[in-house]
């Protein structure tokens, strides 16, 4: 692995063992972050972890504080938390992401799951995913061989949309944290998205998925590894619902 990857790792473990604490300053409310959301204590903790190991490697953008080092050619965008209402609420899916840049071309993507430690990374050389728990070791992303479901997240604010969907037997769930379910697409039927883009959630997960059949505008997100799956749901998005 290179330094940099080494270092997320690091990182990575380290914001795994912090919040699984029993620190009731995790759960405090803070200011409003640079996303948008107000900050919670767990936030801002994987958020000092974070800029602490990886700060050597690049200028910092951070979801909660936004810019901790000044912008340079080589950037580094990180989601501290995806999935903070999962967190807080104790509903086991949240996670960390990361993307490095250089250039404005992104060159290194990594998306944890912090409840059962998969990592899936990309590099310019590499496509694999591995374990918090033995990070050592690198697993092929293998699609799904007849995935069930589809990743429909925000489902909730498109209840006409829904209703299309399940009127063509596309089933999916809405877990709630988007750079996850970016991730996770190559295993599931698709993973769609509506709502505002921001570069924290998106930017790691769609290089991690670009292999996949895919769509992205300020509009929304499609991804799946089956292209008649992608392209049933892209026309019911373009033609029945915009």
């Amino acid at each position: 692995m290179s330094a940099f990857i080494d270092a997320v790792i690091l990182s990575l473990l380290e914001v795994r063992t912090r919040i699984n604490s029993s620190e009731t300053a995790l759960f405090d409310s803070y200011s409003l972050g640079e996303g948008g959301d107000i900050s919670s204590g767990f936030d801002l903790v994987a958020e000092s972890i974070l800029f602490k190991h990886l700060k050597t490697f690049g200028s910092f953008y951070s979801e909660e504080s936004g810019w901790m080092t000044p912008c340079s050619d080589v950037n580094i965008i990180a989601d501290p938390i995806d999935g903070s209402d999962n967190f807080s609420s104790s509903f086991p899916y949240y996670g960390v992401s990361i993307a490095r840049e250089i250039a404005g071309k992104t060159i290194d993507g990594i998306v944890c799951n912090l409840v059962n430690g998969d990592v899936f990374i990309r590099t310019s050389d590499e496509y694999y995913k591995t374990s918090l728990d033995n990070p050592i070791l690198k697993l092929p992303v293998l699609p799904s061989q007849n995935p069930k479901i589809g990743l429909f997240e925000k489902s909730y604010e498109h209840p006409d949309l829904i209703k299309i969907l399940i009127g063509e037997k596309f089933k999916f769930r809405s877990p709630g944290a988007l750079a996850l379910s970016l991730a996770y697409a190559p295993l599931v039927k698709y993973v769609l998205f509506l709502g505002t883009m921001r570069q924290f959630d998106i930017q790691a997960g769609l290089y991690l998925s670009q292999h996949l059949y895919s769509f992205s505008d300020e509009r929304y997100i499609l991804l799946s590894p089956d292209k008649e799956v992608f392209e049933r749901i892209r026309l019911i998005v373009e033609k029945e619902y915009f």
